[in-house]
């Protein structure tokens, strides 16, 4: 059974073309009849949106395989008074969700991913934070990657706001333990006895997405398809119990194991 991410796993930060051996792996999941949810961290269109995006570009699988963290939104944020910071794409989104943006007595601050934060910006959540707003992050990604560059994901823009303000934060998307818990309830649709220590988890986030995957039990396959080049870049700085257990170039190479019988 598989949880497996989007974004530098299954499609390129690039151009969001399939990866290689991305569409052929889902093909076989479904051929074979294993159970899998696609976990992504989208955030930027509507969730069946983009989840259509996919299908369009050759992915084969039925919206209930399918969470990102705004079908969890309503559920930990509060429709009024927040002050949302990412892409304008996902402010777009939000107001189409029936969100109030506010920018001068914010309940809430809620930060998604943008590659051109401003200090501006950073000082405004401060001051909201400051004055007792609540910090929610839309995931906790380590790193960003768009156009062959890399930013600070979300969990390292929550991080300095913490430190700046003491104010502790919440994540609706992965790596979160409720994230997490609702998709293995929705996998459980699949497999009534799914349980966290028979997922395997894929992603090219190896500090976010496959630590916290690890610290729930679950086996972890790091891809470097997405936000790192190379695994020397990060995992010999990682806690030890947290490095994932297998390290793969793509897809392909998870494909070629698994039809190899390894």
């Amino acid at each position: 059974m598989y949880f497996i991410d989007v974004q530098g796993t299954l499609i390129s930060d690039v151009d969001k073309s399939p990866i290689r051996g991305a569409i052929e792996f889902i093909n076989k999941l479904n051929q074979e009849k294993t159970p899998y949810m696609i976990v992504t961290n989208n955030t930027k269109k509507d969730s069946f949106d983009f989840f259509q995006f996919l299908k369009n570009s050759g992915f084969n699988f039925d919206f209930d395989k399918y969470l990102d963290p705004l079908m969890l939104l309503d559920s930990r944020v509060k429709k009024d008074a927040v002050a949302a910071y990412g892409a304008q794409e996902f402010l777009n989104t939000l107001k189409n969700m029936g969100y109030t943006l506010n920018y001068e007595n914010p309940k809430t601050v809620l930060v998604a991913i943008k590659e051109d934060f401003s200090a501006e910006e950073y000082a405004q959540m401060i001051d909201f934070l400051l004055s007792g707003a609540k910090l929610v992050g839309m995931h906790e990604t380590s790193i960003y990657a768009k156009n062959n560059k890399r930013y600070p994901g979300v969990g390292a823009v929550l991080k300095l706001l913490e430190f700046a303000t003491s104010v502790n934060y919440d994540v609706v998307g992965k790596p979160s333990i409720a994230f997490y818990a609702e998709a293995l309830k929705r996998l459980q649709t699949q497999y009534a006895d799914a349980k966290y220590e028979n997922i395997t988890m894929i992603s090219d986030d190896v500090k976010g997405d496959l630590g916290g995957a690890k610290e729930l039990g679950m086996r972890s396959l790091f891809v470097t398809s997405g936000k790192y080049k190379t695994a020397q870049e990060i995992v010999p700085f990682l806690d030890e119990k947290l490095k994932p257990d297998e390290i793969f170039a793509d897809m392909q190479d998870i494909l070629q194991m698994m039809n190899n019988g390894s």
